[in-house]
């Protein structure tokens, strides 16, 4: 038997990755779909929600013109009656009145009826039907022999100019309308001038027939201004629709962050009281246990084992406090209490509390502070831990034998300033958003054996902003770091001059009670903003 002929290999060509159009050509070719798809279902030529908006302006314009159109039969009538015969003047005004009465009782009919696709065609129909009429009726009159001299002639071109004007005016909306009213009267009036052969007639009917092209480009020219009116109304509408449908989409969006908010608030909060229950019964046991209150251990590496777990314990509460303090401060749940605040003594506590474990790294702090800095209106808690999150970062990134400057000055504004520099690693520039982000960590800080949770700078920064102060961080690579927190001039409290026995009364710093009223909390009495009490 002969082997099976081998199958041809089917390669399988890798598929091209989708190309991503652009929103704005996306919307444009959507609009030109629709554009072609109705002027297909169309019958002329534009969309056919246009087409019976079109067909409802001409009914109205029709209904609101009906007195006028009235008066130019009935005055028009009675002129030819002294004119010609008034029989056939009154018999003619009678058949153009019924005609005007049709085409009234024909608008009033459509208005009053739900158009449909199949409806507005058969109207559109009816309507170019009854001002043909209309049109022929007015040949009528117009071409009816009543002489041959300049005064006839002057007389049946006013009126067919007349009827031309107020036929294309009112059928403006419907352009073959317009023109099924007119052409019959021009070519009538035109043909009659004709006829008489003499130049004078004929440059009438010329004439005339200028008159006709020009009040049908006037009719044509309203209609495309209709036409771009309700254009621009519908794409209005949609772009109120567009904006309505996304109101909802972002209130929704809203409503499930706000449910997400209150749901994450309940959480942390109960977290808070579930984790820190546990906390303490761990920091206080291995407090006991590493201080062998009770007695010393059988095994001395038992108190080595003590000791990791209370180090543990105190990080992990300290961890909790920080996520707590952040979400309040997101939140917008953390509430400044407000005082009189030395930020040199705050400062210079916070470097007595972080000296030991400096010390024990080798590392020297340095205290440069001006003398005689004024208090400055703050949340002295807040501040505080400001101080330490910075100085505990200098201290944990900076090699052994290092130095850490902490400034405390004036600001070329009149604010006051707290610097904290150390001669660490330094950070990268591009990773400077990373570290200021919530548990953001540069590469160092990864590669430190001492690991932090990233919350110090950001707590920091947003403690600051809440005061209306600035944050800056500089920092170069293997040279150091820099942050500089500043508080604006409005909450620097200035010290009052000495009084003498004859001096005036006191009087308050206006403006600094102007500046701290806004900042006030109501149920808190005004401060002298001199003296601090």
């Amino acid at each position: 038997m002969s082997e099976p002929a081998a199958r041809p290999e089917v390669v399988q060509l890798p598929a091209e990755p989708p190309v991503a159009v652009p929103p704005r050509n996306r919307r444009a070719a959507q609009q030109r779909v629709r554009e072609a798809r109705d002027r297909l279902t169309s019958t002329s030529g534009t969309r056919p929600a246009f087409d019976r908006e079109l067909l409802r302006q001409y009914a109205q314009t029709r209904l609101s013109a009906s007195l006028v159109v009235t008066l130019l039969v009935v005055g028009t009538g009675i002129l030819f009656g002294f004119w010609m015969q008034p029989l056939p003047a009154a018999a003619w005004s009678c058949g153009m009145l019924c005609i005007h009465a049709v085409i009234l009782r024909a608008c009033n009919r459509y208005l009053a009826e739900t158009p449909t696709p199949s409806s507005t065609h058969k109207w559109r129909l009816r309507f170019i039907f009854l001002d043909l009429l209309y049109g022929l009726s007015w040949t009528v009159i117009l071409v009816h022999p009543t002489g041959v001299d300049v005064v006839s002639n002057s007389l049946m071109m006013f009126l067919m100019l007349l009827v031309v004007a107020v036929s294309s005016m009112l059928a403006a909306s419907l352009p073959i309308a317009a023109f099924a009213a007119t052409a019959p009267v021009t070519l009538g009036v035109a043909l009659s001038f004709i006829l008489r052969g003499t130049f004078d007639n004929y440059v009438l009917a010329v004439l005339a027939i200028a008159a006709e092209g020009y009040f049908a480009l006037l009719a044509q020219r309203l209609h495309s201004t209709t036409l771009a009116t309700l254009e621009a109304r519908a794409e209005k509408d949609a772009l109120i629709g567009e904006l309505e449908q996304a109101k909802a989409i972002s209130d929704e969006a809203r409503h499930r962050a706000e449910a997400a908010n209150v749901a994450k608030s309940r959480f942390l909060a109960q977290m808070s009281h579930e984790l820190r229950t546990p906390l303490n019964a761990i920091l206080g046991f291995s407090e006991v246990m590493k201080s062998e209150i009770f007695g010393g251990h059988a095994v001395p590496v038992y108190k080595d084992y003590s000791a990791d777990i209370h180090n543990s314990g105190v990080h992990l509460l300290n961890l909790i406090n920080e996520i707590l303090d952040l979400s309040r401060i997101e939140a917008g749940r953390y509430e400044l209490n407000e005082e009189a605040v030395s930020l040199v003594h705050v400062v210079a506590d916070c470097h007595h509390l972080l000296k030991l474990r400096a010390s024990s790294r080798g590392i020297t702090i340095h205290e440069v502070f001006e003398h005689d800095m004024p208090r400055v209106w703050g949340d002295e808690r807040a501040c505080r831990q400001i101080v330490l999150n910075l100085l505990s970062n200098a201290i944990k990134f900076t090699p052994q034998g290092g130095e850490i400057w902490l400034k405390v000055g004036w600001t070329a504004s009149g604010g006051q300033y707290l610097s904290c520099k150390d001669t660490g690693s330094g950070i990268a520039e591009e990773e400077i958003p990373i570290v200021l982000a919530s548990f953001g960590q540069g590469s160092n800080s990864i590669k430190s054996a001492e690991q932090g949770a990233g919350l110090g700078l950001p707590i920091a920064k947003s403690l600051i902003d809440m005061h209306g102060g600035t944050f800056t961080l500089k920092s170069k690579l293997r040279v150091g770091t820099e942050v500089i927190i500043t508080f604006p001039p409005e909450r620097v409290m200035s010290a009052l001059a000495p009084m003498t026995p004859d001096a005036p009364p006191l009087q308050p710093n206006y403006e600094m009670n102007v500046a701290y009223e806004k900042r006030r909390p109501r149920n808190k009495p005004i401060m002298n903003a001199g003296t601090g009490l």
